[in-house]
């Protein structure tokens, strides 16, 4: 033990940052159950079904034919071109990373300079605008509320550029709200682009094979703006993949490269033995995917009535993705924020929510339907119970 311990101090790049709130909510009901409590905790993105049986065997099978090496920092030739056959690009404007969260990182780290301005239309991911703080950059919101289907439009978007604007981020189907831009609506926001050359877009389509509504992949609505674009996704969400973390960046060579040097002095390549099972995820039969997106939209569909009958609670279908973005703000008592109210829910019933806030728009709370019919029956009636004011 030292005798006399420096005193730590933080980087200026992590003042006000501090672990998401989603996984601070996580880890709040596991510490209760840890107690003893009975929770049902709705506040994770991760689905419960599992890995294909036809993925993890070719894990098995890499790792008995000795694919256990350090592999290229952009990722193996081979996945790179699952990848680009994928997106109908080429293996060069590719990139594989740690999960697609690490794909954003290098991203904004690769292209902003102090200042520069990522416009974030809210809600939003939530790690999103402290991953442009971190990387030196300005978030700026532009608030998408409920009755704007959670969307930008147009005319916010023209209003939001300025010449520091560096990225637009577009996240379609939407965590935490599941919508979903149309081919005409992508069109609408590029024409405004067209005006503005210096602006890039990152859309994160994360849940792309999640979509109960048709879905137009940004590039496919507006390939004028292929040169500028990085789609971001990967194999986390549809083939149940969160814990294998790969994911995949697509967009011009020359941002590629300079996020494949960011990478190289973080992370290095990603996983031998996880990039093997995502190419046997690109690879195989696709009908599972299908199957499991029936399950999910059953579960929407109970999810969404069931939340739109209890008083104060205002629920929009959701065109993708495994979450709802109910409006709480008629439910709320004198004085109470939707943090407040997600902590008094997750007390008196036992059932982790995530405030509104946290995606930055608040007077809503998420859920996310990734779970057993059961353990959402129990928590809807625990909800009715709670805002009726039988607990």
């Amino acid at each position: 033990m030292l005798d006399s311990p420096s005193e730590f101090r933080r980087s200026g790049r992590l003042a006000g940052i501090e672990l998401s709130e989603i996984v601070q909510i996580s880890e709040r009901a596991r510490q209760m159950r840890d107690e003893g409590r009975d929770v049902i905790a709705l506040s994770t993105g991760e689905p419960d079904f599992p890995t294909p049986a036809f993925v993890i065997e070719a894990a098995f099978d890499a790792m008995r034919n000795g694919e256990t090496r350090y592999t290229p920092t952009a990722g193996t030739p081979a996945l790179r071109q699952a990848v680009a056959d994928e997106h109908g690009r080429q293996a060069s404007e590719v990139i594989v990373s740690n999960g697609a969260k690490q794909v954003l990182s290098s991203a904004l780290l690769a292209t902003l300079d102090p200042g520069d301005e990522v416009i974030l239309p809210t809600p939003f991911w939530t790690s999103y605008a402290d991953m442009v703080v971190v990387a030196g950059g300005v978030p700026v919101t532009v608030p998408c509320p409920m009755e704007a289907g959670f969307k930008l439009s147009p005319e916010a978007l023209e209003a939001a550029i300025t010449p520091r604007t560096r990225w637009l981020m577009l996240n379609a189907p939407s965590n935490p709200s599941g919508a979903i831009y149309t081919a005409t609506e992508i069109a609408a926001l590029a024409a405004v682009l067209d005006r503005h050359p210096h602006v890039w877009v990152i859309s994160d389509e994360i849940y792309a094979h999640l979509s109960y509504a048709p879905f137009t992949s940004f590039t496919a609505a507006a390939p004028q703006l292929a040169s500028r674009t990085l789609i971001v996704s990967g194999v986390s969400k549809a083939w149940s993949m969160t814990g294998w973390r790969i994911g995949w960046g697509v967009g011009p060579a020359s941002l590629i490269k300079a996020m494949v040097v960011v990478q190289g002095q973080s992370t290095s390549g990603a996983s031998s033995v996880s990039q093997a099972a995502a190419l046997a995820a690109l690879s195989g039969p696709r009908g599972l995917l299908a199957e499991r997106r029936d399950a999910f939209r059953a579960r929407r569909q109970k999810v969404v009535a069931g939340l739109n009958a209890l008083p104060g609670i205002t629920c929009p279908e959701p065109d993708g993705a495994f979450y709802v973005f109910p409006s709480c703000s008629a439910a709320l008592r004198p004085g109470e924020s939707c943090g407040d109210f997600c902590a008094r829910i997750l007390d008196q019933a036992g059932v982790a929510l995530v405030p509104g806030r946290a995606f930055g728009l608040p007077g809503h709370f998420r859920l996310s339907f990734a779970y057993s019919d059961d353990a959402l029956d129990a928590a809807l009636a625990r909800l009715s119970d709670a805002l009726t004011g039988d607990l």
